[in-house]
């Protein structure tokens, strides 16, 4: 199996650059209406459809609805220190700031984590990979 999430932006241009610059990932479609972004091997990594273009397939989401409630998109990330700096240049909107999780103590993933907003108001999280943080526990 592998995942293929897809979210509804208003800018699909914008919003490639975005993911693009914070991730490491590159275009495997272009365009105003739909996007593919793909790691170097080509392994994807996110989709994004216009919230107003229905194509085929019918309308995707739903404007009057709140945008990614309930929804975190989740990136493990092998060079989360570079990641961060990223996020920093961007100038990227913040939620929590880098931390470890869990805060203390052992057990959890004993990772790092940022949260942020992506500009479509999404809440994106980094998180280095499980065991690297400050802890004991390793998975």
């Amino acid at each position: 199996m592998r995942p293929q999430p897809l979210i509804c932006v208003n800018d699909v241009e914008a919003s490639s650059l975005w993911y693009q610059r914070l991730l490491g990932c590159e275009s495997a479609h272009g365009g105003p209406n739909y996007e593919r972004l793909v790691t170097a091997d080509g392994r994807m990594v996110l989709q994004l459809h216009r919230w107003d273009r229905d194509d085929h397939h019918g309308p995707i989401g739903d404007v009057g609805v709140a945008t990614g409630n309930g929804l975190l998109l989740w990136f493990e990330v092998d060079d989360f220190d570079e990641a961060v700096a990223r996020v920093e240049a961007m100038g990227a909107e913040v939620i929590l700031s880098r931390h470890r999780n869990p805060p203390d103590g052992n057990g959890g993933p004993n990772h790092w984590e940022i949260w942020l907003h992506d500009p479509d108001g999404y809440k994106v999280v980094l998180a280095s990979p499980d065991g690297t943080a400050d802890g004991d526990w390793r998975p």
